[in-house]
């Protein structure tokens, strides 16, 4: 939410979905907001391989293919062991968000 308000004062509006549960995920909305975008980033937690994002992220490419305006980018932890003295540099945090949000703009 951080990084939206952060790209908003760019002036790009951004449409921020938080999933309640991970399955079932509602997917219907993914799909609604990624056509009417054109663009997605995916974040969480979890390392970016194998987590739920890659998941998403087939699921946006499988439907949503001939809409995409910039490839799908995920913002997640690194694949490595959960560091939890070095936890800030591990989880996405706004700064990571946002400059995903500015690549995805400039593609």
């Amino acid at each position: 939410m951080e990084a939206a308000a952060m790209a908003e004062k760019d002036g790009i509006s951004c449409e921020v979905i938080d999933l309640q549960t991970l399955y079932p995920y509602d997917g219907e909305t993914l799909i609604k907001s990624h056509n009417k975008t054109g663009r997605c980033i995916i974040s969480h937690e979890a390392p970016v391989t194998c987590g739920l994002g890659s998941e998403l992220a087939a699921i946006l490419q499988e439907k949503c293919f001939l809409r995409l305006e910039a490839p799908l980018l995920r913002i997640c932890g690194y694949d490595t062991p959960f560091p939890m003295s070095h936890e800030p540099l591990y989880l996405p945090d706004k700064w990571k968000i946002y400059d995903g949000i500015k690549k995805t703009m400039n593609y």
